[in-house]
């Protein structure tokens, strides 16, 4: 028995409306190389209307067979309008920005957010699994994988000034949701080389910490985010870098120690700012204070958030190894998840809190900042039955009329209270699930349907956050630094409502479609109509 919903939940015709408009963002969303122009444009960086989108070839790739293939699926007109580059080695003086080429089709956040991006993906892809759309599911996965070997990484997003930074590891836990829903041995074997390098890009140096054996988010790259600087512009006209100035020339920081992001003589952002800034983005979590002003601090910290989804990679990479009968290494990669999880009891469990807080490897201490990342834990299964106790009981802290919040903290930033993102509010309920706590995970679930259900009635959208405590889409005007917009589309969030119909009982997945797995299977491309 489970307890009662704290609000209505959607009628059935209102669950209808709301799954027929995700069904068709599905395709609103959808790129591929008929949509190559669509895709290729980018709202985040300045655009002269009187030359063509760029869009860089991976060396690795046959460049006339690339050039050829899109011949076939653009017309001559839309050719025109694109400027095919092979991506040069040295990437770090790249002047000219551009779309990183992914040749099979997939699913876009919604938005400024026109690419394929690391962990919004795996959110998007529960979403299409659940809607049937496993030829869609299937190729951004195998898409992720193509970046590994093409572009070094999963990538925060497919485009240039993404190429030195990744995003939260999310590949596997996709990998075993696509298998589910197609069990293929042989293409489960194919992907261990990739998903083991891509491992190994979080757990040497630099994300690796030796100090306490933990990783860490640390972005390469030089300078400004280049996407910032050109799209992070208030009604003033100054960037995020210049409120953040502002910030440090009137506000005392006692989270670290400023100057080493801020030369207040010369009233410059340093370099370590800047790796800094990066790395937040790296986080996926931008912005909060999470991390001190900004969550530059970010490099000096062993987060619980990475370090929970990297011990879920080392189960999932066993239970790959496992599954195709490579018996010898499953062994190996348990030991490094068991590794993992005694670290993280050692540095990042606070004992006296009942949370999981991040640990600063430069002061020695934790941080005590309440953030919705102290439920991931429990989402991959390496907290203890009484951790996972103590956690459900700060639940608390963080439950708001619509949903959970996102931290404890108003700091101006959207990744801070009063804002609610459907990541978090999955990881949340999938992780109380995990350890019995069904009422408070439905609870959870049932007051973040009730909020997208109810916006989505009055807007017609669904968005990419919401205030949880005011139950609104309305946020821009309480968002201070970075990016105020709220986009619509809006993919993890639409994947997440599905899980959520799901698990309350009002929602029974599709089969998948067999015209769209026989389209990904070989059949010709054609445009939408």
């Amino acid at each position: 028995m489970t307890s009662p919903p704290p609000f209505p939940l959607p009628t059935p015709d209102q669950i209808n409306h709301l799954r027929a408009y995700i069904q068709d963002t599905w395709r609103v969303l959808t790129r591929s190389q008929v949509h190559l122009l669509a895709a290729a444009q980018d709202p985040k960086v300045e655009y002269h209307p009187q030359r063509p989108w760029i869009i860089y070839i991976s060396q690795r790739e046959n460049f006339q067979q690339v050039q050829a293939s899109l011949a076939q699926s653009l017309t001559a007109a839309e050719l025109s309008q694109i400027d095919l580059k092979i991506l040069p080695a040295e990437i770090d003086n790249l002047q000219e920005h551009g779309l990183l080429y992914l040749p099979q089709e997939y699913v876009v956040p919604g938005g400024r957010f026109n690419e394929l991006y690391g962990w919004d993906s795996y959110f998007i892809v529960l979403g299409l699994l659940r809607d049937g759309e496993y030829a869609l599911a299937h190729s951004m996965v195998a898409l992720l994988i193509y970046e590994i070997e093409h572009y070094g990484t999963v990538l925060n997003g497919n485009r240039t000034y993404m190429l030195n930074r990744s995003h939260p590891p999310l590949l596997t836990p996709m990998i075993r949701a696509v298998f589910r829903a197609r069990p293929d041995l042989e293409w489960l074997h194919s992907l261990l080389p990739a998903v083991e390098r891509y491992y190994s890009y979080w757990t040497v140096p630099p994300h690796l910490n030796p100090a306490t054996g933990l990783s860490h988010y640390h972005a390469l790259g030089h300078g400004p985010a280049p996407e910032v600087l050109a799209s992070e512009k208030d009604d003033q006209g100054q960037t995020h870098y210049d409120r953040v100035r502002a910030y440090y020339q009137q506000h005392p920081v006692t989270a670290y120690d400023v100057r080493l992001y801020y030369d207040a003589e010369a009233d410059k952002l340093t370099d370590l700012f800047y790796q800094g800034d990066r790395s937040m983005r790296e986080s996926g979590f931008d912005i909060s204070d999470r991390f001190g002003p900004f969550s530059v601090d970010i490099i000096h910290y062993a987060p619980v958030c990475l370090n929970s989804l990297l011990y879920q990679m080392e189960q999932d990479i066993a239970w790959m190894h496992r599954q195709v009968k490579h018996l010898d290494q499953v062994a190996y990669w348990e030991d490094q998840g068991s590794r993992r999880q005694h670290l993280v009891n050692q540095f990042l469990w606070d004992e006296a809190a009942g949370q999981y807080f991040d640990y600063n490897f430069r002061s020695g201490h934790r941080r005590p900042y309440k953030f919705a990342t102290t439920f991931m834990p429990l989402w991959a299964g390496l907290a203890s039955q009484a951790q996972a106790q103590r956690v459900a009981q700060n639940l608390v802290h963080f439950e708001a009329p619509g949903g959970l919040l996102t931290s404890t903290h108003v700091s101006g930033n959207q990744w801070d209270a009063p804002f609610g993102w459907a990541p978090l509010q999955f990881f949340a309920v999938q992780g109380l699930t995990r350890y019995g706590y069904h009422p408070e995970a439905h609870r959870l679930a049932a007051k973040f349907v009730h909020l997208v259900s109810a916006e989505f009635g009055r807007t017609g959208n669904i968005f990419e956050k919401y205030d949880v405590e005011r139950c609104s889409a309305q946020v821009s005007d309480e968002i201070l630094f970075g990016y105020s917009s709220n986009e619509i589309g809006f993919g993890w969030t639409n994947g997440v409502i599905l899980e959520f119909l799901a698990l309350l009982g009002l929602f029974e997945a599709k089969d998948p479609d067999p015209v769209a797995l026989q389209r990904h299977q070989g059949g010709s491309e054609t445009k939408d109509q």
